[in-house]
């Protein structure tokens, strides 16, 4: 039962990210953004157990690096 409630918020997190991404327009970047926040927060719930500063510090860096990627590959 313990695994199921620390399954249960990276996965609310999960489906409910395209909802809320679909409520308003948003850039490019903007997008990338939010899915770097969702997927950094969701890694780092579970590589810190459930933590919240880890849930928070995960969010963070995933946003820093979905702020900065352009989603497009680069080729020479």
């Amino acid at each position: 039962m313990q695994n199921i409630a620390r399954l249960a918020k990276p996965l609310t997190a999960i489906l409910l990210l395209p909802a809320i991404m679909a409520c308003a327009p948003m850039s490019h970047r903007q997008q990338n953004t939010a899915v770097g926040a969702g997927v950094g927060a969701v890694a780092g719930s579970i590589l810190t157990g459930g933590s919240t500063l880890g849930t928070l510090g995960g969010a963070a860096i995933g946003g820093v690096i979905g702020n900065g990627t352009d989603g497009r590959s680069r080729r020479r």
